[in-house]
């Protein structure tokens, strides 16, 4: 129970709220709150009611309750409390250029100047928010972990039915289990590296990095890869450029990014990478030759889990994490990252970090 619900439920239906202590109360409220008489004007209202609902009508005293908020189910919520004493709980959205959601809680209250009624928003957007975010988050988690695992049951029971004699299978079978269980790790380790980026428990060591040899060293990591389909990797960075970063942190955004350039491109494509330098930030650019990504989908390529192709996605082992972890790091880094494509021509990232004083 809130304050006010507590408050205002001790006391008799017949007592009277000085205007002044209400007033004062209501100014100590996070919440938005309006008292309305019964004449259905707003007689008081607290700050965090003015900037939520005034927009761009002014002061919100002696305006009538449908001037300020439309909508049908608050003004019989008020009705009731005016007319028939009875509080009332309810829901609603008020349309702005952000929609936000409340709990409005609204009672009787009588004043020295006559009955009125009280009404507290509860600023439920966020929450809301945050709970379709934990809703699909679970939703995608467990798509992507049944996936390789039904594959690794079925060829698990294959084995024990007999399978496991067949010379021929039985190694290509329990590849296919290591495979999936592999993919299984890998999502799961993804996981807990994003939840501890967006925890703050990271501490980063910035220093100076060598930009050339690191990309190097990412590029022999991923040189196996690239070859399997002709993919030219190549470094177009100076041999005397440097950038300010955790050295361990930025080779994680870049391997991200180059290996995504190498999954997603074309056979015999090319992957190339640049840095520019201005002066106040360093933008390190990897771009491939794929097929390039449509306008609907670069708004949320950041997104956790979200492809573009799913089917694809799996096929060549994604875990939809790794653009999402790159733009976490990025940030950590006081830095950003985005994203330029043009279809049939190819798609590139683009790593800025804010340039540091030698």
């Amino acid at each position: 129970m809130s304050f006010f619900e507590n408050w205002f439920g001790n006391r008799k239906a017949d007592e009277k709220v000085s205007p002044v202590v209400l007033n004062k109360i209501l100014e100590t409220m996070r919440e938005s709150v309006i008292v309305v008489g019964e004449d259905t004007r707003i007689l008081s209202s607290n700050q965090a009611a003015y900037q939520a609902f005034a927009r761009k009508n002014g002061a919100l005293e002696d305006k009538r309750l449908s001037e300020v908020i439309r909508d049908l189910t608050l003004h019989e919520a008020f009705r009731k409390a005016l007319e028939e004493n009875v509080s009332s709980d309810i829901e609603l959205e008020i349309p702005s250029l952000e929609s936000r959601r409340y709990d409005a809680h609204v009672a009787p209250i009588v004043l020295e100047n006559g009955r009125s009624a009280i009404g507290v928003f509860y600023d439920i957007t966020q929450i809301e928010h945050l709970e379709r975010v934990r809703q699909e988050f679970l939703s995608n988690i467990s798509h992507e972990l049944r996936t390789p695992l039904t594959s690794i049951i079925a060829f698990v029971e294959t084995l024990e039915d007999g399978a496991i004699k067949d010379e021929e299978n039985n190694q290509r079978f329990l590849s296919v289990i290591r495979k999936n269980a592999q993919r299984m790790h890998r999502l799961i380790d993804d996981i807990l590296e994003l939840s501890t980026i967006e925890s703050g428990k990271i501490r980063l060591e910035i220093k100076k990095v060598n930009l050339p040899a690191l990309i190097e060293e990412v590029f022999t990591n991923l040189s196996g890869k690239a070859a399997e389909r002709h993919i030219t990797l190549t470094n177009e960075i100076p041999e005397d450029a440097f950038v300010f970063a955790d050295a361990v942190r930025l080779e994680q955004m870049l391997t991200n990014l180059i290996d995504n350039a190498v999954k997603f491109n074309s056979d015999a494509g090319k992957v190339t990478v640049k840095h520019k330098r201005t002066d106040i930030k360093d933008v390190i650019s990897v771009s491939d030759t794929g097929e390039g990504i449509s306008g609907e989908h670069l708004q949320r390529i950041f997104e956790r889990f979200y492809r573009t192709d799913r089917a694809r996605s799996r096929e060549i082992g994604g875990t939809g994490l790794g653009l999402a972890i790159v733009k976490h790091l990025a940030r950590l880094h006081e830095g950003e990252v985005s994203v330029a494509s043009t279809i049939g021509k190819g798609t590139t990232f683009s790593l800025e970090l804010p340039v540091k004083s030698v």
